[in-house]
């Protein structure tokens, strides 16, 4: 097996899990991801995607399978389709990266809605490098994520970005000092977030992943939806009673 899966209530925890190749995004691995999308899109829960904490995410894609493929393999989105599918998940996913992402590995923690590393973890995208570009979602997820000017810089250059350095432009949520607190500061966030209403969550999610023209009509049938749910008049209630004690 390619992935390590642990099921908890209100999240799957995802381990990648071939050390051999330094997680390398392979063919097995996007089919393994893509079992686990179809799960969470029937039972929507949250998501925790790591590597562990053996200082590797994901060293990019695999080049030997790589080198090997031609433009229909292009056009097929071997990678960029998984990804698409990640980032479309109904709930919060939360990438947990120790050591390198790089490329597809890079690629694949932009999918994911927030990110937590250890100081020792890096990214970069170096398929200019290559001969190639970055083609499974760093060309319109990293300038969402650090502004145009510096994702084209990244792109352009290949330079790789420390943890202080991701940190400060943006590129992830957090930063723990050593490997050992890594999957504890991604639950810490994740129970954050499981303090929400699951629902709210889920429209929120969508709200703020829909292209501009949708909004405000979005916004207003998301609200109305809310307005109406049971969760949202329990939640309100408790708050009120809590203000008057």
């Amino acid at each position: 097996m390619s992935l390590r899966i642990e099921e908890l209530p209100d999240r799957l925890v995802v381990t990648l899990d071939r050390p051999e190749k330094r997680n390398a995004v392979d063919a097995d691995l996007v089919a393994a991801l893509h079992e686990v999308c179809a799960r969470l899109e029937q039972e929507p829960r949250l998501l925790l995607l790591t590597g562990g904490t053996d200082g590797i995410f994901a060293a990019g894609a695999d080049i030997g399978q790589l080198r090997e493929r031609g433009r229909l393999d292009a056009l097929a989105a071997i990678n960029s389709a998984l990804f698409g599918r990640i980032r479309a998940l109904p709930m919060p996913t939360v990438a947990a990266i120790d050591g390198p992402a790089l490329g597809g590995g890079a690629e694949l923690s932009y999918a994911c809605d927030l990110r937590v590393c250890t100081a020792r973890a890096f990214f970069g995208q170096p398929e200019v490098r290559l001969g190639i570009i970055a083609g499974a979602g760093a060309t319109h997820r990293l300038p969402a994520l650090v502004g145009e000017a510096r994702a084209k810089e990244l792109l352009f250059t290949g330079r790789r970005v420390d943890a202080a350095e991701a940190l400060r432009i943006g590129l992830v949520n957090r930063v723990v000092d050593e490997p050992g607190e890594l999957l504890d500061g991604a639950h810490q966030l994740l129970d954050e977030i499981a303090k929400g209403s699951a629902l709210a969550l889920r429209l929120t999610k969508l709200a703020v992943d829909a292209p501009v023209a949708a909004h405000p009509h979005l916004d207003l049938v998301s609200q109305a939806v809310l307005f109406e749910d049971e969760e949202k008049r329990r939640r309100m209630t408790e708050f009120l009673d809590r203000k008057k004690t």
